[in-house]
């Protein structure tokens, strides 16, 4: 999902805000440097889980939980297995996540143990086919299916349609009295294909802040 030259090309020539925005951001943090200050797993599993752990926190927070969670588990992604055979009050206790994500992450793990959700197949599908397969899991809605698209499987041409930060972003660009709904943000969106998710970027990062999940 780097940024290139000719997706950058692309949206310049597409639209004249997202040219001017361009200018006014500057260059993107590197796919390297946003995984490192994230913390983001390289296995999709572990991808998944840390997407349940910091969805609605700041990145910061996101980032000590999740740590809190692998130190339980030797430094390493609990499995499946691990999760199921832990006892949920000791793991919600001894990671900080609410009762909530605890359930969310029993039901990943139990999609994957039992073949429900096979994510190395998966990750093969077009995006609109991984969407439909992941939200089967409870807690993983749109927000999240389109955060593992755009930073985990790097897929160039997802529209991040529910993100509060996009929206805003779109907002204040466009000079909008309201944050857009999603059809009216699909529709300004359409000359950014195939690069959505560079545009979603920039979006961001004309804010200076992280992705907010909505779902």
């Amino acid at each position: 999902m780097p940024a290139t030259d000719d997706g950058v090309a692309h949206l310049r020539a597409a639209d004249p805000v997202l040219d001017a925005l361009i200018d006014r951001v500057g260059a993107l943090p590197t796919d390297e440097d946003e995984a490192e200050s994230r913390g983001r797993p390289d296995d999709h599993y572990g991808a998944l889980v840390r997407s349940i752990v910091g969805q609605q926190l700041s990145t910061k927070a996101a980032r000590a939980i999740y740590l809190r969670l692998t130190a339980r588990f030797d430094g390493r992604t609990p499995t499946p297995e691990q999760v199921l055979a832990d006892d949920p009050e000791e793991l919600r206790a001894a990671a900080g996540l609410s009762r909530m994500k605890v359930s969310f992450l029993r039901s990943l793990a139990e999609h994957v143990q039992d073949g429900t959700l096979e994510l190395d197949r998966i990750a093969e599908l077009p995006d609109d086919e991984i969407i439909t397969e992941l939200i089967t899991v409870k807690g993983i809605g749109e927000w999240s299916a389109h955060m593992y698209l755009m930073f985990h499987l790097r897929r160039p041409d997802v529209l991040a349609w529910g993100d509060l930060g996009v929206r805003r972003a779109v907002q204040l660009a466009y000079g909008l009295q309201d944050a857009p709904l999603r059809a009216e943000l699909t529709e300004m969106a359409e000359p950014w294909r195939p690069h959505r998710t560079l545009a979603c970027r920039y979006l961001w990062r004309s804010l200076d802040a992280t992705p907010i999940d909505e779902s």
